[in-house]
């Protein structure tokens, strides 16, 4: 069965277009805009009774020095002040409620872009940085747009009061504005650059650390953790300069428009003191022009107003990257009903950065068959595997399972389709439970997913079972893995790829998932170092530099010293494949191989409860000690 010719072009689409710049941060203000609006009118009602306030003032003032009844006046004053700190606590807890939302929003968003893009494309997209400093200077978005909106609105109803009290005292405030104008076009121009610059070093910085926090344990045994402090930490003088040039233009703006302002304050109290001995003014005008030259000279929060929106809009293009990411696009289909899981890859054809990684691949895997993908180190392994389960497209060539071009099907159909388990799984979760189920799974179901991946063995010692919180249950390499396979057992797929998944088990944990795996229905790909795996696989797929070098049975490639040296046997282990073949030693002693690798013979074992006995060595191992890492289970 074939992919249906519309489902096939619609699958091949040219993907739409990144979205255009700033779109993210239209969507963010565009969310928070009732929040906003409040904030909006709140700061614009605060303006309006702080501009009111020095015209009653004044006239209180002029009322008491009369010996008249200034009462009403009073208490319009009390009323105004009430009504500026009732508006100044609502623009503060609907500003933070709002940010904690959008921030939320906007951290959904880019996970979800992340996770829905092709692996190959999220490759250094410093997501943990996006997804906590950035999406928090971006949550600010709708209440700082609002805000930078309505900061003007106070000082321009000063402006206005100076004129509306005494034109003169108004004019020689005006004579400044021009240059606090520069001041904020400059810390708006430079402010942006300078920390953009220092937000990019910051995200180069911490993926370098959580690099070197991975591999913590190989950089302490190879003593290089001097080195690595220096490799992690050379961002730091780019972030350096970065923040000092954001300071710096920060600096100068604050520092010139505090410099300017009181000067411009003075200038309006010298006018207006002059009006005042010249009899034009009253005491209560006085008043209320020292009142409305302060509020003028609140342009300069303008600074603070504007900058708290160039970093929502720098914090946003940074989240944007990773929510602009091209979705890996999904048709529609489902697979037959009745398949046997054959896998087909025709022509497959992988380019990264002008090199091809994998070159006219065609490779059939028969349905409910067992095969063993290897090669040395480099030659495409994992590459292949993940277009097989289409964790990336190839850019040539087409994959299809039980006949269906894997990209015309649905995400739900491919994604239950296929089931993975990787060398180093990653667990989420709260719980052992939580991290194999990945969702609702009756217990049952999670017992015998744990039993064939012999992950039992050590979660039932668990001081809760498998409902021991992750954190409680340290984990070796190879217990790690064994958690991958039962998670990859939970559900019956058509196909099932091991990407060197049982690299850290034991021999006798290794030969019991290779019996669970026989017994597993559907078709499965492993990748492998193991000779034991290759020789009880039914094919096996020689990958060389990107291209198929052989394939066949194990015991037919065996003949090939070129393949024998994929598991680093010596040109004379030519013996026969099915019996067990003699390699060389460093030391030039011949020895007999302990591996069979008769892919036709019943293999046969007794296993006591207590211990457990190599096949062919005859060495009896304990079962709760996990000899591929050295760590007890």
């Amino acid at each position: 069965m074939t992919a249906a010719p519309a489902d096939a072009a619609r699958a091949r689409a040219t993907p739409a277009p990144p979205p255009a710049e700033g779109r993210l941060l239209r969507e963010a203000v565009r969310r928070g805009r009732g929040p906003a609006a409040l904030v909006l009118a709140a700061t614009a009602l605060g303006a309006a009774a702080a501009v009111t306030l020095p015209l009653a003032l004044g006239r209180a003032v002029d009322l008491l020095i009369a010996r008249a009844d200034a009462g009403s006046w009073v208490l319009l004053c009390t009323a105004l002040i009430a009504t500026e700190v009732a508006t100044d606590a609502l623009v503060a807890r609907t500003g933070g409620r709002t940010g904690a939302a959008t921030t939320a929003w906007l951290r959904r968003r880019a996970l979800a872009g992340f996770l829905a893009a092709p692996p190959a494309a999220t490759t250094g997209t410093g997501l943990p940085t996006r997804l906590t400093a950035n999406a928090l200077d971006a949550g600010t978005a709708p209440v700082a747009a609002a805000t930078a909106a309505a900061a003007g609105l106070a000082p321009l109803g000063g402006l206005a009061g100076l004129f509306l009290v005494d034109p003169w005292a108004g004019a020689a405030f005006v004579c400044g504005v021009p240059l606090l104008l520069l001041i904020l076009r400059a810390l708006l121009r430079d402010g942006r650059a300078a920390l953009t610059t220092y937000q990019e070093e910051q995200g180069r910085m911490a993926r370098l650390l959580t690099g070197a926090l991975s591999g913590a344990a190989t950089i302490a045994a190879a003593g290089t953790v001097r080195a690595e402090e220096r490799r992690v930490l050379a961002p730091l003088a780019g972030m350096r300069a970065a923040g000092e040039r954001t300071w710096r233009v920060q600096g100068r703006a604050a520092g010139l428009s505090g410099a300017l302002m009181p000067l411009l304050v003075a200038a309006v109290l010298a006018v207006g003191g002059v009006r005042l001995v010249a009899g034009h003014l009253t005491p209560g005008d006085l008043l209320a022009l020292s009142r409305y030259a302060v509020l003028a000279a609140g342009a300069g929060a303008l600074a603070g107003a504007l900058n708290g929106w160039v970093r929502a809009k720098a914090g946003t293009a940074r989240v944007e990257t990773v929510t602009a990411l091209p979705p890996t696009p999904h048709g529609t289909r489902d697979l037959p009903p009745h398949g046997d899981g054959t896998l087909a890859l025709h022509g497959v054809h992988v380019t990264r950065d002008g090199v091809p990684l994998l070159d006219s691949v065609t490779l059939t895997l028969p349905g409910g068959t067992t095969t063993a993908l290897v090669g040395p180190s480099g030659s495409g392994k994992s590459l292949l595997a993940a277009v097989a389960g289409r964790l990336t497209d190839p850019d040539q060539g087409t994959v299809l399972l039980d006949g269906t071009d894997l990209r015309t099907l649905s995400a739900d159909a491919l994604r239950h389709a296929v089931a993975y388990a990787f060398e180093r799984p990653a667990l989420f979760g709260t719980t052992i439970a939580d991290a194999v189920a990945c969702g609702p799974l009756p217990e049952p179901d999670l017992r015998r997913a744990l039993r064939r991946a012999a992950a039992d063995t050590f979660t039932d010692r668990l001081p809760h079972g498998p409902r021991t919180p992750l954190p409680e249950a340290p984990l070796s390499g190879g217990e790690l893995q064994r958690l991958g396979l039962a998670r990859a057992f939970t559900r019956p797929t058509r196909l099932l790829i091991l990407d060197d998944a049982t690299s850290s088990l034991d021999t006798v944990t290794a030969h019991l998932v290779a019996r669970a795996l026989t017994d597993t229905p559907g078709t499965r790909l492993t990748i492998t170092h193991r000779l034991t795996t290759a020789a009880q696989s039914d094919q096996v797929v020689w990958l060389d530099g990107g291209r198929i070098r052989g394939t066949g049975p194990h015991s037919v490639l065996w003949r090939n010293p070129a393949y024998r040296a994929v598991f680093g046997a010596g040109a004379g282990a030519g013996g026969d494949a099915g019996a067990g073949a003699d390699t060389v030693t460093d030391t030039g002693a011949r020895r007999r191989s302990d591996v069979r690798t008769d892919v036709t013979g019943d293999v046969r074992t007794e296993l006591p409860t207590d211990m457990r006995t190599d096949l062919h060595t005859g060495i009896r191992t304990d079962p709760r000690v996990d000899t591929g890492t050295g760590a007890a289970e």
